[in-house]
């Protein structure tokens, strides 16, 4: 392909300015036999591994959850990326992200898995020099040792940068020793190694730390009462003085703060297409519950009211599903163009990923939502049932809630999505100025009452593109009427998030049920479709609301009319029979007993 030809990879962010096509994106149907045979690997240790024991590890019992641990490294799974040479299976990113998402079914031992493979293993693996990898890595992935990562402490939530561990150089400039405490450490109870964050003397920025626990001076806490999750061991940490020999800083000194933030950015999409599973093992409960439960002497789920809440929990699923694995395409494309202009694999990735931490805000959001939205309708479901700790409702809707909170809060994810998008903005990565002020010119002009031309899904398209204009819209006059003042709106920031976290979730879904028809015909997709449709025509009116709520926020007079007019403007759609669409979704779930999409 020449150069003329070669179209230029997207950026992240870049979806709000430029039009994707179906055959540009990929879609889960598309997984190798491979990765599906890793797939089936790991839905079988749930089954044989977990699902036989699963009150056992809600009540903790002592030992069992280490060992679970061992059985996965046995298998592979807890080596999933790591490279080849250390022992693991050296796998892509979107392998990880199908982990990531299959394990998700896995209740409490879902967060077991994730502290470790994750958080507790990636900074080593990405920013570890040789010795350290050699040391760790193949241990980690065996499961031989166990991991947990230390950021958080009592006085620093979202503002990790302002934590007071300290890490002080001993005289003979061997070892540093570490006093701190650390809370909400997931797998603190049995970790051998931990990822601690500490500040040197009087360092602006937290430097990180490969510290064992027979380093000595480490003292835990009790297990934390939590309303969810039960069965991951959560605890405190304190580091008295504790030696931690100069050779195990992690990077270098200062980079820290980095480390967490890029890791940060891999957990919450992983985070994202995490709740999959779970959703999917949710609405499989609640289909096979709403055919055997009978009422009025038939199925509960022959009433339209019931038809109603399992195909939106399907068409929830189905939009995470596609917008995760549209972004882990995405990373992993960029990984390996990165990877061509000379970078290591573990650079790439940093940097792959990294370029798309709007994204992986977005997936965080969109997919903690959803899953709560599911398990919440699942419990509504189960009626009385599904307040009961003996259905399998009770426990799904009380480890949901975890979601919407670790990795970033839901709202400080907002925030930080829309800010990185205007960041870019301002500093040219991210041409927003340009299609924004294309725009602002557009509502001076007169629109077009002439019938156009549009192919398959173009009107469905024209909707998403105007959806893109109303946020152009309204965050042009928002960033050029406040200036760096945006920053302090908070309500704003959010009202701006939830309008493009709408219209990427709608996009994606679009973009898999369009690629998905032309790969397997319309009859296939059918369902497919008729989810992007119902979950598009809802965008609208989100998109609408949040965009009226952020003018109301900052406009006023004139400026607040224009604005006002132009969210009208960029806001229609043509009625959908939403309630047809969705009964056909949910008979087709009914029929194969299961989500089946």
């Amino acid at each position: 392909m020449d150069t003329l030809e070669k179209k230029t990879a997207i950026k992240g962010g870049e979806f709000l300015i430029r039009e994707t096509e179906a055959k540009d994106i990929f879609i889960p149907e598309e997984f190798s036999e491979e990765q599906k045979m890793m797939a089936q690997a790991c839905e079988d240790f749930i089954s044989t591994e977990i699902d036989p024991v699963i009150e056992r590890i809600e009540k903790m019992e002592e030992g069992l959850v280490p060992s679970i641990l061992e059985k996965a490294g046995e298998l592979g799974l807890l080596g999933v990326t790591i490279p080849e040479e250390y022992g693991g299976l050296g796998m892509s990113f979107n392998t990880s992200m199908l982990m990531a998402d299959i394990i998700g079914a896995a209740g409490s031992f879902s967060t077991t898995f994730g502290a470790h493979t994750g958080i507790g293993t990636l900074p080593i693996q990405y920013y570890g020099n040789d010795e350290q990898k050699a040391k760790y890595l193949s241990k980690l992935g065996t499961g031989e040792w166990k991991a947990a990562y230390c950021l958080t402490e009592p006085d620093a939530g979202s503002d990790a940068n302002s934590g007071k561990t300290k890490a002080v150089l001993n005289e003979a400039g061997t070892h540093y020793l570490i006093s701190g405490q650390k809370m909400w450490i997931s797998n603190a109870g049995f970790a051998d190694v931990f990822i601690v964050f500490a500040k040197i003397e009087d360092d602006k920025n937290l430097t990180a730390f490969i510290v064992e626990k027979d380093f000595g001076n480490i003292t835990l806490g009790d297990e934390e009462k939590k309303l969810g999750i039960k069965g991951s061991s959560t605890r405190q940490v304190f580091f008295e003085n504790t030696p931690v020999p100069v050779e195990n800083m992690l990077s270098e000194r200062q980079n820290g703060f980095k480390i967490a933030v890029n890791i940060l950015n891999i957990g919450r999409i992983k985070l994202g297409v995490g709740v999959v599973g779970g959703c999917k093992r949710v609405i499989d409960e609640a289909v096979n519950y709403g055919i055997e439960r009978k009422q009025f002497g038939t199925s509960i789920a022959n009433f339209g009211a019931i038809k109603h809440k399992l195909a939106e929990m399907a068409i929830q699923t189905f939009a995470v599903e596609s917008a995760a694995y549209r972004a882990g395409q995405n990373v992993e494309d960029k990984i390996e163009d990165l990877k061509t202009q000379g970078l290591t694999k573990e650079q790439a990735i940093l940097k792959g990923v990294e370029q798309f931490a709007i994204e992986c805000a977005i997936l965080k959001i969109l997919g903690s939502e959803a899953l709560d939205y599911v398990v919440d309708e699942g419990v509504q479901i189960y009626g009385g049932m599904g307040f009961s700790a003996d259905a399998p409702m009770e426990r799904a809707y009380r480890d949901s809630r975890i979601s919407r909170i670790y990795e970033g809060t839901n709202e400080i994810n907002r925030m930080l999505l829309v800010g990185m998008i205007l960041k870019r903005a301002m500093k040219g990565q991210l041409d927003i100025l340009g299609p924004a002020m294309a725009v602002a010119k557009e509502l001076t002009s007169l629109p077009s009452f002439g019938e156009e031309e549009l192919g398959r899904f173009g009107e469905e398209k024209k909707v998403i593109a105007n959806l893109k204009k109303a946020i152009l819209m309204v965050a042009g006059k928002a960033a050029q009427d406040l200036g760096p003042k945006i920053n302090d709106e908070q309500e704003l920031l959010m009202n701006l998030a939830d309008m493009v976290v709408q219209v990427y979730g709608a996009e994606s879904i679009l973009l898999r049920a369009e690629k998905y028809e032309q790969l397997n015909g319309e009859e296939a997709a059918k369902q497919r479709v008729n989810m992007a449709k119902v979950y598009l025509y809802e965008a609208v009116d989100n998109v609408h609301r949040a965009g009226k709520e952020a003018i109301a926020n900052f406009a006023q007079n004139d400026d607040q009319n224009v604005l006002v007019m132009g969210l009208r403007r960029f806001t229609k759609a043509k009625l959908v029979n939403t309630k047809a669409l969705r009964r056909e979704i949910a008979d087709t779930m009914i029929e194969a007993g299961k989500y089946a999409f």
